[in-house]
């Protein structure tokens, strides 16, 4: 029988191997552990063991948000649990995080060992990890208080206020200034990327030409949005070298609102989280020079882009734009105009299926898309935190729902979180182009997919927009 003398020698070897066999109680802050947690080790005398979670949480003990022993015990592998618990301790407070050192200490790994986990749980890098989790605090700062914007850049965690302004303006297309601005008010203005591709990124947000949640004419585009339960009209006029963004509602609009419609945005246009564009393999740079100026705009939410994906299974666009119009015709919110904001997760869960049925939804995607929105709403899970969680875990957890299959979840990853390194395996748009790029007989299956995609990796999201628009006349996805 092993000896808590024996069990307390294994958490300060911080030994894996024996996790999930026990975990440790630290008495003095009330929080349970795995045996490989990294964090800084209590006194025997302060230590208690447990057999299992239940047990931990029957003593009045809390999950460790260092090693994530919860995560642990629902499945997830030790690497998910640590990238998560170092997402959810970024979020709450990067102040403290002067570097890449510290972030790696943070999360209690090696510097080689942290560049692993981000790439292959965030598709990022550390560096855009810990600039985001900056940015993301530096827009709380701005929409709480008055505090002057120099003191800002230092409470959360710059060393420099020349790049603190230089990675604002990059990240949220405005000066921090502008931004504070516009908090108040009822427009501002994005700044674009050289030879941004209007056209494109337009045709994209439009692609339903007849839906009741946009409208297109020449360079300008109104889609309507509920952000913070208010129903909202966010106009967008593209021009050289920036985007002017009008907010509308038959409501108030209170500073919320403004930041939601700011971030709505920078999704819609392509200009959410950046990615430099690294991609080193001949075929990634031939792609890259033949589609200059090219960007990845999401879907507004990360709602909408599942919705897109589980209506735009295994049928053309021209179908599922009608579909996706019945879901807001029946279920979104009145924005005035005569548009309607694409519907919440709880009014979808508040449909009938049969209702869906009589407008031409099959029984089984009626059911898929209402069931989706019911667990979500019955479980309490926000969608919207999608793209700060492990990319594998999401995918997991996405294809672990009735009805969503490995295309749905990844093109929800790649559209929806905007995460960089999705493949939407199945896709149609993006078979016909990679037969083309290598001039197959044939169309890829599957695996050939996978295979042909491999070299573009850990870009993979962004090689799969430049070869959709590679396709001549612009091809869209399957049904996206």
């Amino acid at each position: 029988m092993v000896t808590d003398t024996e069990r307390y020698q294994r958490i300060l070897d911080r030994d894996v191997r024996y996790n999930g066999r026990f975990l440790t109680g630290v008495l003095t802050t009330g929080i349970y552990c795995l045996p490989s947690c990294p964090a800084r080790k209590p006194k025997l005398e302060n230590v208690r063991f447990f057999a299992d979670e239940a047990a931990a949480r029957a003593a009045g003990l809390r999950p460790c948000l260092r090693c994530r022993p919860d995560l642990f015990y629902r499945g997830q592998g030790s690497d998910e649990a640590i990238y998560e618990g170092l997402q959810t301790r970024l979020l709450a407070d990067c102040s403290e995080v002067a570097d890449l050192a510290a972030l790696a200490r943070l999360a209690g790994v090696s510097r080689t060992k942290l560049g692993t986990l981000c790439r292959e749980h965030g598709h990022t890098s550390p560096a855009a990890l810990l600039r985001h989790a900056r940015q993301l605090a530096t827009l709380r700062h701005l929409q709480a208080s008055d505090t002057a914007i120099a003191d800002i850049a230092y409470a959360v965690g710059y060393r420099s206020e020349a790049t603190f302004h230089r990675q604002f303006l990059a990240e949220q297309g405005m000066t921090p200034g502008c931004y504070r601005s516009m908090l108040a008010g009822s427009s501002f203005t994005l700044r674009l990327p050289q030879a941004y591709r209007s056209a494109e990124v337009l045709a994209y947000l439009g692609r339903d030409p007849d839906g009741p949640a946009e409208r297109r004419s020449g360079n300008h585009l109104c889609k309507a949005l509920l952000v913070q339960g208010q129903a909202i009209r966010l106009s967008l006029t593209l021009a050289p070298g920036q985007a002017h963004c009008e907010v509308a509602s038959e409501q108030r609009l209170v500073p919320a609102t403004m930041a939601a419609a700011h971030l709505a945005a920078l999704r819609c246009l392509g200009l959410w989280r950046p990615q430099e564009e690294t991609l080193s393999d001949p075929l990634a740079l031939q792609l890259q020079a033949s589609q200059p100026g090219l960007v990845f705009p999401l879907s507004a939410s990360v709602w909408e882009a599942l919705v897109w994906a589980i209506v735009g299974q295994q049928v053309n666009l021209t179908f599922a734009g009608q579909l996706r119009r019945q879901v807001i015709l029946l279920a979104g919110a009145d924005a005035g105009e005569g548009m309607q904001a694409h519907p919440s997760p709880a009014a979808v869960a508040a449909l009938d299926p049969a209702l869906l049925c009589e407008r031409k939804f099959s029984r089984s995607k009626a059911s898929y898309l209402v069931d989706t929105a019911r667990h979500l709403v019955e479980h309490g899970i926000d969608i919207e935190q999608l793209p700060y969680q492990s990319a594998p875990a999401a995918l997991r957890r996405l294809t672990a729902l009735r009805g969503i299959g490995p295309w749905t979840a990844q093109y929800t990853l790649l559209r929806g979180a905007g995460f960089a390194d999705c493949v939407p395996v199945g896709d149609a748009g993006l078979v016909a182009a990679l037969q083309r790029q290598f001039a197959l007989p044939q169309r890829p299956d599957a695996a050939q997919t996978q295979a042909l995609m491999a070299c573009y990796a850990p870009h993979r999201s962004l090689a799969t927009a430049r070869l959709w628009a590679s396709l001549k006349p612009l091809a869209s996805e399957e049904a996206a």
